[in-house]
């Protein structure tokens, strides 16, 4: 351990290299300067961790020296000793860091209390940066896949593993934590060119790089989650949100994505992470996605949050433009759901996958309803990140653009489908109709049978035959009589009866009216060829 004294008379230094008892305080090399700028230039050459300094020296003074220590070799501890009893001095020390103020004449045993007190806290500050680059170097040294594998297991665990100890040091000491969420989206992996892996380990890179810098956090992607990179910060918790805000402005400027941040509250022990990621996880979802802003970092979520709105309360306007099979009845009854879910200018991630997941729900009962095929999409947020523009910002025209879309298609598969199923009704009567080809079949009773109007299925059946029912009936069993007549076992009467007329003699007009020969004619015919 060194130590450096400043001071401009000689006796004042010699004076406190007699009477500090260095050895015992582990205190081997002792240098001198003058005055500060003499000090700057030892103390970036030796580094010394003990400084003792006078306040009031030619050049450049001790405020002065305070000043550029605290700002440049900050791990060293520094003692001021001066002749002057100033409060105006003594404010400067404190603020710039000074272990302790002491006045001249020294006393000695209160100059080797002083110095005792600077070492043990030297001492003290060094095991605990000793531990934190062990840690570094551990993280640092293992695999992505490996520490975000280990990283994910200790926020998703109530207890700690103990080799999770051994290899995060951080853990080994009861300290606050807090778990921040930089949310991936689909844009975000465009950029990239659809390359997942790609994308999270640039974004983890530019992360840890300003996390080593602070040695307080560590980023890794989230394996419980798609589309999450978590950060957990266990020291210098005062300066998250700076941390955070530069993270997203790095991201920004040098990669052109937007990832939005938000962090939870701290938590007193690391087997409470997983309640810090969970607050993160819903400020997120509580952000308002219409507002324009230069840095998307979410630090509470106290802000006012609308009542998520239902579309639901909408099922019955649905029913009726559906019933339209207009694309044009939609457009109004769209406008008003934008007005009821933007209110106050308000939009938030929640309130979208609540809309979406309500219209798959929907979507799927009027799917069923007309049997057409419907597949749901596995990802809804991963559907939702479609709409964010580069700046985060959501695209609420391109994503009422969308839905418009969507349900045209809908729509015309609907009128595909009624149209089948119209025609495949009339196949069904005809086939109703043959089978009971042998007696009276009204109209009416057709209509009952199939549910459908009386004059829909006179209009449809003369459509797809080009003939009435009464005609198609006629046809039919003139078709069957003559099948009968090739039996010439049978008579005239017992045809007649089995394709459902009483009369013969009526039987035998009719059949000439369609064949333009009689009964008896068709089968003489029939028995000479």
């Amino acid at each position: 351990m060194k130590a450096l004294i400043v001071d401009d008379e000689k006796h004042v230094r010699d004076g406190i290299k007699i009477l500090a008892d260095w050895e015992q305080n582990g205190i081997r090399e002792i240098y001198e300067a003058g005055n500060g700028e003499e000090a700057i230039q030892l103390i970036q050459t030796i580094r010394p961790e003990i400084i003792f300094s006078d306040m009031k020296m030619p050049k450049m003074d001790g405020t002065q020296l305070l000043e550029w220590i605290k700002e440049n070799h900050p791990n060293s501890k520094t003692i001021v000793v001066t002749g002057y009893d100033d409060y105006h001095y003594m404010r400067k020390a404190i603020h710039f860091g000074s272990s302790d103020y002491l006045l001249k004449p020294i006393e000695p045993e209160i100059l080797n209390q002083t110095l005792e007190k600077a070492v043990n806290e030297w001492n003290k500050e060094e095991v605990d940066r000793q531990r934190k680059e062990t840690s570094s170097l551990l993280i640092n040294e293992m695999t992505p896949v490996y520490r975000d594998r280990k990283l994910t297991q200790l926020v998703n665990s109530d207890s700690i593993q103990k080799d999770l100890y051994e290899e995060f040091g951080w853990l080994k000491q009861s300290r606050d934590y807090i778990a921040a969420l930089v949310r991936v989206n689909g844009k975000t992996i465009e950029v990239f060119q659809g390359d997942r892996d790609l994308a999270y380990f640039t974004i983890l890179n530019v992360i840890n790089e300003i996390l080593k810098e602070t040695g307080c956090g560590i980023g890794f992607r989230y394996l419980s989650h798609k589309g999450q990179i978590l950060l957990i910060f266990w020291d210098r918790l005062e300066l998250v949100e700076e941390i955070l805000v530069r993270i997203y402005k790095t991201l920004k400027y040098t990669l052109d994505i937007s990832c939005p941040i938000a962090a939870g509250t701290a938590v007193t022990n690391s087997t409470k992470l997983n309640d810090s990621y969970q607050q993160a996880r819903k400020i997120l979802l509580n952000r308002n996605i219409l507002t324009e802003s230069e840095k998307r970092v979410y630090m509470s979520d106290k802000q006012a949050v609308p009542t998520i709105k239902s579309l639901i309360v909408y099922s019955s306007d649905i029913e009726l433009a559906i019933q339209t099979g207009e694309i044009r009845a939609f457009a109004e009854l769209m406008d008003r759901i934008e007005q009821d879910i933007t209110e106050m200018e308000y939009l938030s991630v929640r309130q979208v996958i609540n809309l979406e997941n309500e219209y798959m729900v929907i979507s799927k009962k009027w799917f069923e309803h007309y049997n057409i095929s419907f597949k749901a999409p596995e990802d809804i947020e991963a559907r939702i990140d479609l709409f964010f523009d580069s700046n985060g910002t959501f695209r609420l025209k391109e994503y009422k653009k969308r839905k418009k879309r969507e349900i045209a298609v809908f729509l015309k598969k609907v009128k595909k489908s009624t149209l089948q199923k119209n025609n495949n009704i009339i196949k069904d009567i005809e086939k109703y109709l043959q089978e009971n080809f042998d007696r009276d079949v009204k109209l009416q009773e057709i209509s009952d049978h199939f549910y459908i109007s009386r004059e829909y299925i006179s209009r449809k059946f003369k459509q797809e035959f080009n003939e009435n029912i009464s005609d198609y009936i006629v046809r039919i069993r003139m078709e069957k009589a003559k099948s009968l007549l090739k039996n010439s076992q049978l008579k005239i009467y017992e045809i007649a009866n089995m394709i459902g007329y009483q009369d013969d003699k009526y039987f035998r007009k009719v059949f000439k009216k369609v064949e333009g020969i009689t009964p008896n004619e068709y089968r003489a015919e029939y028995v000479k060829q």
